[in-house]
């Protein structure tokens, strides 16, 4: 049957035949980085129109309908606009960082997708510590954000970055404790280990009630951690007109626009990796008839699934719930999210030591 890793396998065998290593390798590195920019560009406009069109479906209303095909090709139509208005450097700005911090924010982006196991053998770094990898990367992300609100020289951007500094950092801690209950679970970093530990089940069930505590509170501190509504405070309209990235325009603000929609579904695609199996199909136990069944789905096909119904629940918080205020944004962390965390956690291990998980 189809698969990434058997056009991935057919290419590795192609250079490897035609060049020596070296250049085989140095080839395979570039297709790898080619296909990630190609990856970027399709899910800015994917994630774009869907954003749009469920926005529309919960508001009972039609949403982009003329351009393209039911609207379909409106994000095409944005990306030409983005590409033909002029950047602009506001005067008294820091130059060198106002141009640097959307390409940082771009570079960890991108970086962040090298651990993530897009289908069966179909992983870019198979790195030991990869669940590290991810976290510690993602926490670069605020530096792009505080060197976009400092250097822009205005005042709106600057509170939207240390607003964002703030959420960011918090968020990251029950993040952090929520993967710490998988990997609590699976005892290893390594995520096709993690993968290949809900073989029979995925650790959503498998790991009862705390393993689903883990799961909301994970879903929350993302939403948190990417900006998006309702912890938007970084970019709140009403207060700061677009926070950090006010005084941005044309491509640069187009990079922090991707970068968010990338961010999304990077978040989404380690949640779906953690709890979810990944591109693992769903099993269940010692039902082989159901098993062999599920497993005639290609791995891929379960990966971006249940990757895109996680961003589905992303957008769909954001217009179902109002804006928090700020100290609300930061109680809700420090005084509910963080103390239930260390707790489950704390529940996690002793189901892990205990052997009470499935």
């Amino acid at each position: 049957m189809w698969s990434l890793s058997q056009i991935a396998g057919s290419i590795h065998e192609w250079l490897s035949t035609t060049f020596n290593p070296t250049i085989a390798l140095i080839l395979e590195m570039v297709i790898a980085g080619v296909a990630i920019i190609g990856l970027f560009a399709v899910l800015g406009l994917v994630l774009v129109i869907m954003e749009r069109k469920v926005a529309a479906w919960i508001q009972i209303r039609l949403g982009p309908n003329r351009v393209g095909p039911k609207g379909l090709l409106q994000s095409a139509a944005d990306t030409v606009k983005l590409l033909v208005k002029e950047g602009m450097t506001p005067d008294g700005a820091d130059k060198f960082l106002f141009n640097l911090a959307p390409f940082v924010a771009m570079i960890v982006a991108m970086l962040l997708m090298a651990p993530i196991a897009f289908a069966k053998d179909f992983q870019l770094w198979d790195l030991n510590i990869g669940v590290l990898y991810v976290s510690s990367v993602s926490s670069i992300m605020v530096i792009s954000i505080l060197m976009a609100g400092w250097s822009s020289n205005n005042k709106y951007s600057l509170m939207g970055a240390m607003r964002s500094g703030a959420q960011i950092v918090s968020y990251e801690l029950s993040a952090g404790l929520a993967i710490l209950s998988i990997v609590v679970l699976t005892g290893s970093l390594q995520i096709s280990e993690i993968v290949q530990s809900q073989a029979n089940g995925w650790w959503l069930f498998k790991g009862h009630i705390p393993a689903i505590i883990a799961f909301v509170i994970f879903m929350i501190a993302v939403t948190a951690e990417t900006n998006r509504a309702p912890f938007d405070l970084a970019e709140a309209e009403s207060e700061l007109t677009a926070g950090f990235h006010t005084e941005y325009s044309g491509m640069k603000f187009a990079l922090f626009f991707l970068s968010e929609y990338v961010n999304v579904f990077i978040v989404c695609a380690i949640g779906a990796t953690l709890f979810l199996g990944g591109w693992m199909p769903f099993h269940i136990g010692n039902w082989e008839a159901f098993n062999h069944i599920m497993d005639y789905i290609p791995s891929s096909i379960w990966f971006f699934g249940k990757t895109f119904f996680l961003i589905f629940l992303i957008m769909w918080f954001r217009w179902t719930f109002p804006r928090l205020r700020i100290d609300q944004l930061l109680n809700l962390e420090w005084k509910y999210l963080l103390p239930i965390s260390m707790v489950n956690l704390l529940l996690m291990t002793a189901l892990a030591i205990l052997g009470w998980h499935f």
